[in-house]
């Protein structure tokens, strides 16, 4: 069977992997993103603890990935959970990295100025820091999402959503006629699906980026 024969048979179960492995994806840099985005506000402002936050995310990078869900399987179970925690965490680093690197280029007169017209602090992180520290923090978010994406195909390991399913089971079948077809089909849908992500945070950045900030 050739690949194209095997993508026509199988079209129907691909698209839901694809639909699940998106999903997650998207779902974890939500949490990623709101997470990191809050560890870069409170830290940005001290040094030690900025470079804390961004060694303690880094950390997680160092863990290899089938490691981390392989610990958490005892503690949470099979399937979605330690999906969802792993790759949680695996998407923090860029984020909060970007996030205090944002926040500390806003130029001091701005938030000076803020700050002499009455604004609370509050005001000024959410309407002046937050929105001129956005740039580079949509960069983070973008690389993040990039890894996430390879990195959700080990959550097949666990049990858990997506097109890593159909690369673990050709990895499993191998010499069988349809095992290459399996990994194919797998690995070009995540790279299609990131291609996709990737395209829409460019849409994203040049919807909520004023042109004079993106140059």
């Amino acid at each position: 069977m050739s690949f194209w024969e095997y993508l026509g048979n199988r079209h129907q179960t691909l698209l839901a992997d694809a639909y699940q492995h998106a999903s997650a994806v998207f779902q974890c840099m939500v949490a990623a993103t709101l997470l990191g985005v809050l560890i870069g506000v409170v830290t940005y402002r001290s040094e030690w603890a900025g470079n804390l936050a961004t060694t303690a995310t880094a950390t997680v990078l160092t863990v290899p990935s089938l490691a981390m869900i392989g610990l958490l399987i005892p503690v949470v179970g099979l399937g979605v959970p330690p999906t969802v925690i792993s790759l949680t965490l695996y998407g923090l680093l860029p984020v909060v990295r970007n996030s205090i690197v944002g926040l500390r280029g806003v130029d001091p007169m701005l938030v000076d100025a803020a700050r002499g017209i009455g604004m609370s602090r509050a005001a000024r992180l959410l309407r002046v820091e937050l929105p001129l520290a956005w740039p580079p923090i949509l960069t983070g978010i973008r690389v993040s999402t990039q890894m996430l994406m390879g990195i959700a195909a080990i959550a097949a390991y666990a049990s858990g959503p997506g097109l890593g399913n159909e690369i673990f089971r050709g990895l499993a079948s191998l010499g069988s006629k349809n095992a290459l077809n399996q990994v194919l089909a797998g690995t070009v849908g995540i790279v299609i699906l990131a291609l996709l992500f990737d395209a829409a945070y460019v849409l994203l950045g040049r919807l909520t980026i004023p042109r004079g900030i993106r140059g």
